[in-house]
């Protein structure tokens, strides 16, 4: 994979934080004269392709998920990186913590191993 322009995946992971969908923000870069190509190079860099065994689906509540989007938006990550980091923060409760813990986090509770 070709290096992408940095300046360009800077923007928009700084877009992205801000709420833009990756569809508005190829429409500003575009009428901004950006070169498809590497537009295209910057969001393949960012969106990188994973294999089937990383890939998890859930179903969640909308309850659920709008606290999820509030909480992603909150600390300014798409929805996909705050479920991947309450479930990383998740394990590294479990594995750091031989005795009994107290969790505060609902979100983090629900993902613990711990019954």
């Amino acid at each position: 994979m070709t290096k992408p322009n940095q300046q360009l995946v800077n923007f928009i992971i700084e877009a992205r934080k801000r709420g833009f969908s990756d569809a508005e923000i190829k429409k500003a870069l575009i009428g901004n004269s950006w070169p498809l190509k590497l537009l295209e190079e910057a969001f393949d860099y960012l969106n990188p392709k994973f294999k089937i065994k990383n890939q998890i689906c859930i179903w969640l509540s909308n309850e659920l998920l709008k606290d999820l989007e509030k909480r992603a938006n909150k600390n300014m990550l798409s929805l996909p990186e705050q479920i991947e980091d309450i479930l990383r923060r998740s394990c590294v409760n479990t594995k750091n913590s031989v005795k009994e813990e107290k969790l505060d986090d609902l979100l983090v509770g629900m993902f613990s191993r711990k019954q």
